[in-house]
């Protein structure tokens, strides 16, 4: 009987042994792996981290539009419209009670030059002054004739391209007198971006810097367009190759008083942009540019 036991007892010892040495070996292994996986990502990261900067110098623009502050003219057929719409409702309509009014008026007129008109049929009114619905209609028509209506045209303010007043019927774009290299260039207004701000803080950077102190409203923080030119070879180096502008759309917003006109910015209608700006500039401007 003890010598089973004792073969029992050695092939289970045997056993627990292989079983210690796989376990051992396989800990060995996967310790391994998990060494050679973080050392890959380690020189991910370090190849990220030293990744040689962009040759593209990165720019930021803001298009500023002015809307129009009075409604445009009407057209031939929007002038045939309205009138049509006009007619319409005036066929359509019921009496008003100044209409109303105007017949009882008529009405007791007529009555007071009769025969056998007696004033007591007036009731309350009969010894009172009655101001009549044609009496209103004199004086409405008389504060009609003082009243002078705002000029929808100034000739001055609109030949002159620095005034903020000019062209009330149609949007404008602020342009300005930038340098660029050894020129100076008309452009929408632009600054270098610079790290740690986003590109929409550039724009508002680059409005900021201007001498008008002009207050705007951003829509939205993705750019509208982009313009990408590279520099002369004799000018290229390693490390810059060209220039990226990213465009940002803005409205402006109410300022209180207008500021002194500056030579250095322009107020202009989009027909009037390609005077100022360069043929491929204004391409890729008159993507994002509106004629509302």
């Amino acid at each position: 009987m003890a010598a089973p036991c004792r073969r029992m007892a050695s092939v289970t010892l045997l056993y627990f042994r292989s079983c210690f040495r796989r376990t051992a070996v396989g800990s060995a292994g996967v310790r391994q792996l998990s060494t050679t996986s973080v050392c890959g990502v380690t020189l991910q990261t370090k190849s990220r981290t030293e990744k040689p900067p962009s040759p593209w110098t990165l720019m930021a623009a803001v298009c500023l539009q002015r809307l129009p502050v009075i409604s445009a003219d009407c057209s031939p057929v929007e002038q045939r419209f309205r009138q049509m719409l006009q007619q319409m409702e005036l066929e359509k309509s019921l009496v008003s009670e100044h209409e109303l009014r105007l017949l009882e008026d008529a009405e007791r007129l007529s009555r007071k030059q009769a025969d056998d008109y007696d004033s007591d049929d007036e009731g309350s009114h009969g010894d009172q002054d009655i101001v009549l619905a044609q009496d209103l209609e004199d004086s409405w028509e008389q504060k009609l004739q003082t009243f002078q209506p705002g000029l929808r045209v100034n000739a001055d303010a609109d030949e002159d391209l620095t005034s903020l007043e000019r062209c009330l019927a149609d949007p404008l774009v602020l342009v300005a007198e930038q340098q660029v290299g050894g020129d100076k260039l008309w452009l929408l207004p632009q600054t270098q971006w610079q790290e740690g701000e986003t590109l929409r803080q550039t724009a508002e950077r680059a409005l900021n810097s201007l001498p008008a102190g002009l207050k705007a409203t951003f829509l939205g923080n993705a750019p509208c367009g982009v313009y990408k030119y590279k520099l002369p070879k004799a000018a290229r180096t390693e490390s810059t190759v060209g220039t990226k502008v990213f465009f940002f759309k803005a409205i402006l917003s109410d300022s209180g008083a207008p500021a002194a006109p500056s030579a250095s910015l322009l107020w202009a209608k989009k027909s009037e942009l390609q005077r100022y700006l360069k043929p491929a500039y204004m391409m890729k401007v008159d993507r994002f540019v509106l004629a509302l």
